[in-house]
């Protein structure tokens, strides 16, 4: 068992997402899933329209690759997509075939997707892997076998965790920052270097850059999807219901505001295969 199939065995995903600032990142997130899938299905189904045919919106395939315990996954087969979700442990992927028998769910490894064929789905997810991937190569890997996997003109949405929310957190809130500096976890512009132990690596918009630049991938825009909540989780929870859809709603409205990307715990890069 590895490292990270440890962590998720004992690391309680279901309650992650249900929490107020998995919430935030959740319902951010699936409002830029389905824009992007309504796009998709309009394509659909003009094409149908050329051949004297109707297509309804489960001709629409997706592929959550590191699905976890299927959030995403079982939320859009609910809604009638056609799903496919690759999980590497074990245990989240017995969680998600429990909650959803329609989902097409398999164990395999993001940097080898060798059950899945060249340009299969229309939409692909790629929200787990890249937390936990190390070094630019693995990475490259990852997103190389998310755009072999894409049809030409799919859509990848890309999760990354973002390098200042771990110097802000675990450096100063969490006060490690002069052990971080002495042990030459932090560069002397504070980008995070991890030790053999880490389980999430972090990034900058610039080492986004780089890959998407290496897989010849087109940007279409990069989001915010939780910005503040991560750092404010306390103060969500004391907010009434009224007051935190507020927050949810200004969440969705800042997202995309080039001054908050990077800010905030998590970025999405939403790319364009040519």
């Amino acid at each position: 068992m590895t490292k990270l199939e440890e962590y998720y065995n004992k690391f309680n995903e279901e309650k992650r997402l249900d929490s107020r600032h998995g919430q935030v990142e959740f319902r951010v997130s699936m409002k830029y899933i389905q824009k992007y899938l309504d796009r998709a299905a309009a394509r659909l189904d003009d094409a149908a329209a050329l051949n004297g045919s109707q297509n309804k919106k489960n001709a629409v395939r997706i592929l959550d690759i590191g699905a976890g315990t299927g959030r995403y996954s079982v939320a859009l087969a609910e809604q009638g997509y056609d799903v496919t979700a690759v999980e590497l442990v074990r245990y989240n992927l017995g969680i998600l075939k429990k909650k959803a028998s329609t989902v097409c769910a398999m164990q395999g490894n993001a940097m080898n997707l060798k059950k899945l064929s060249d340009e299969s789905f229309d939409i692909t997810l790629l929200f787990g892997p890249m937390y936990h991937l190390f070094g630019f190569a693995d990475k490259n890997r990852a997103l190389g076998e998310a755009k072999r996997v894409t049809k030409k003109n799919g859509v990848i949405l890309v999760a990354y965790c973002m390098n200042e929310y771990s110097v802000i957190t675990y450096g100063f809130k969490e006060r490690h920052i002069l052990e971080c500096m002495e042990q030459g976890r932090f560069t002397e512009d504070f980008k995070t270097i991890p030790d053999s132990d880490a389980l999430y690596d972090y990034m900058r918009i610039e080492d986004i850059d780089a890959l998407n630049e290496a897989q010849g991938l087109e940007r279409i825009q990069i989001i915010s999807p939780d910005g503040a909540a991560n750092y404010m989780r306390p103060f969500l929870n004391r907010l009434s219901d009224e007051e935190f859809e507020q927050f949810v709603q200004y969440q969705m409205s800042v997202c995309e505001r080039a001054d908050l990307i990077g800010a905030g715990a998590h970025t999405v890069d939403i790319l364009k295969k040519p």
